[in-house]
C-alpha cells in the first residue's frame, strides 16, 4: 500500500492510504501527541468525511488491535513448515495475577517449554523480552510452543 504522508504546519503529519472501497483513510498526528483517526474522499484527501480524536492510549490500543494479529499472522506463516509449533496470544488482563510482574515471575520457559516471542503494548512491539520485563494489564503476550506448551501457557497466563 502506498502511505501518504503530508506535513500539516503547525498541527503535525497527516498519514493515509487508498482503501479498496475508493476512500482515503488516515491518522493525524497532532504535534501535542493526540491522534486522529480520518476518513476522506478519494479525490479530495483534504475533504474529511469522518474524524474520530484519539488520545495516545486511545490509538496505542487501536494499534494493537490491528497490529497484534497481524504480528501472530506473520509468526504463525514463519512456523508453518515447523511440525508441532503454533503461536497463540494471551492477554494480561487489568488487575490479574501477572499484571505488574515480570516475565520471569512467570517462569513460563522452564514451566511450558513455550517461550515468549513479543509483547504488544498500546500499539508497540517488544521483540524478544527479557526476564525483567514488567507485563502490565492491556499486553497482549505472543507465545510460540508447542500444543502441550501453549495449553500450559493458558493455565498459567489465562486466555
Amino acid at each position: 500500500m502506498n502511505v501518504e504522508v503530508t506535513p500539516l504546519p503547525g498541527i503535525g503529519t497527516r498519514q493515509d492510504f487508498m482503501i479498496r472501497a475508493g476512500r482515503r483513510i488516515g491518522v493525524i498526528t497532532h504535534r501535542d501527541g493526540k491522534f486522529e483517526l480520518i476518513v476522506s474522499r478519494k479525490d479530495d484527501p483534504d475533504d474529511c468525511s469522518a474524524s474520530i480524536a484519539l488520545s495516545p492510549a486511545e490509538a496505542g490500543t487501536l494499534a494493537g488491535l490491528l497490529g497484534a494479529p497481524q504480528l501472530v499472522a506473520h509468526l504463525e506463516e514463519q512456523h508453518r513448515d515447523v511440525a508441532g509449533i503454533s503461536t497463540r496470544q494471551f492477554p494480561i488482563v487489568p488487575g490479574s495475577r501477572f499484571d505488574g510482574r515480570t516475565l520471569g515471575e512467570t517462569e513460563l520457559r522452564s514451566r511450558t517449554g513455550a517461550s515468549i516471542v513479543a509483547v504488544v503494548r498500546a500499539g508497540s512491539v517488544h521483540p524478544s523480552p527479557r526476564p525483567d520485563f514488567l507485563f502490565e494489564g492491556g499486553d497482549l503476550v505472543v507465545v510460540v510452543g508447542t500444543a502441550d506448551g501453549l495449553a500450559k501457557t493458558t493455565e498459567i497466563l489465562g486466555g
